[in-house]
């Protein structure tokens, strides 16, 4: 059931001091990611997801009678909390945003939450933070994700490496809360299984020689390496490693290792390697696909789909509440990502401000098939990667 009532969100949007107030103002949203650090070559898709989102309903319009979108960009780094925290605070307190889009890396998504969002009383929804700490963070009813939580990943992960026959392997981490919350969950997932995880062991981000954590996976053995870090830091090192010494030739990737830069970095060498990242195959991932393109960028790099809902469902629930008070549209969030409801793609976000506008209830479907659940995540969809002739491609949706 949707938690507001039609006549209630009518009355708001035409008589509302808020609403009133919001006339041809500027909307400011936030997008914290990281633009350096290990994410760096993912993150400019998923910036440009969201200002997709925000141009479209800038452009329309339609947004609280008017209001203009404006997107102000702050550096997560996505490892240094303390510098992603003082950019949050910059945006909060200076820029005077009414939402955050992110942060990325659990960490420092979990720093910001903390020490800026909820002091401040700030939306915010992450599209790619999966640490399942997140899941029972106190958040004020502020924090929301469009990306699923590594507990439904680690099943994800257990059930592709066993339907390939799979049933030992050994694990290595990036050192921090994305990549030791996705081990434990694994970990976890594929020894209820029946599997054997024969070592699981972190490493550091930043090193130039992992082959003393490679020799350590090498001697505990397995048949495939799973390589829980960042593509563009330690894990593609560990890999590196493994490659040149000959310790592993089969990997799996998870989320935070797709990219482009993989195949840069390695090219046929990952030939037979396969792994998974969030992703669907619905009606609204091919239209995203093809707006990104319009726009000039890769609507299928990882976590883009996920980063254009997370900026559209800030702006349907700011429409919602009549406001663009965090303290407002913070409880129709779910409201408009959820049923019942008109089902709304990329492309559609001004017919889905009118259609709100108008008293009626909107199902926002966005490129990532949204559906939030629990406490405001998303349920899960994945795609299943293969590397073959030097790429990987999506071979099958999960």
């Amino acid at each position: 059931m949707k938690k507001f009532l039609m006549a209630t969100a009518a009355t708001a949007l035409m008589t509302g001091a808020a609403f009133a107030d919001a006339h041809a103002k500027e909307v400011k949203i936030g997008v914290i990611l990281g633009f350096t650090g290990p994410l760096e070559s993912i993150t400019p898709a998923m910036g440009a997801g969201a200002e997709l989102a925000m141009a479209e309903v800038s452009e329309s319009g339609a947004l609280l009678d008017g209001a203009k979108v404006t997107s102000i960009r702050g550096d997560s780094t996505c490892i240094d909390a303390g510098a992603a925290t003082s950019a949050a605070e910059r945006l909060i307190t200076s820029d005077k945003v009414s939402a955050i889009m992110g942060a990325d890396c659990s960490g420092v998504t979990g720093a910001i939450l903390q020490n800026a969002a909820r002091p401040n009383g700030v939306v915010m929804i992450s599209p790619s933070a999966t640490s399942p700490g997140l899941s029972t963070a106190e958040d004020d009813g502020l924090f929301f994700r469009t990306a699923p939580s590594d507990a439904r990943q680690g099943v994800i992960m257990t059930e592709i490496l066993q339907d390939r026959g799979v049933n030992e392997v050994a694990l290595t981490y990036t050192n921090n809360d994305y990549g030791k919350g996705l081990a434990d969950a694994f970990q976890a997932a594929f020894e209820e299984a029946g599997g054997t995880v024969t070592i699981s062991t972190s490493h550091e981000d930043g090193k130039a020689d992992y082959s003393a954590e490679v020799g350590a996976l090498a001697s505990a053995g397995g048949e495939v390496l799973v390589v829980a870090g960042y593509v563009d830091q330690g894990g593609s090192g560990v890999i590196r490693a493994a490659l040149d010494t000959g310790a592993f030739d089969t990997f799996y990737v998870p989320d935070g290792m797709v990219g482009e830069k993989l195949n840069e970095n390695f090219g046929a060498e990952m030939n037979g390697s396969f792994g998974a990242y969030p992703g669907t195959d619905s009606e609204g991932a091919a239209l995203f696909v093809e707006l990104a393109k319009e726009a000039g960028f890769d609507g299928t790099g990882a976590f883009a789909p996920e980063s254009y809902d997370a900026a559209a469902l800030i702006m349907l629930s700011m429409q919602a509440a009549g406001s663009m008070d965090s303290a407002d549209f913070k409880e129709h969030v779910i409201d408009v990502a959820n049923a019942p409801g008109e089902k709304i793609y990329p492309g559609e976000l001004a017919k889905a401000l009118e259609l709100i506008k108008n008293g009626q209830e909107v199902d926002y479907e966005g490129a990532s098939a949204v559906e939030l659940i629990g406490p405001g995540e998303s349920a899960g969809n994945y795609q299943e990667i293969e590397f073959a002739d030097g790429v990987y491609s999506t071979i099958k949706y999960r």
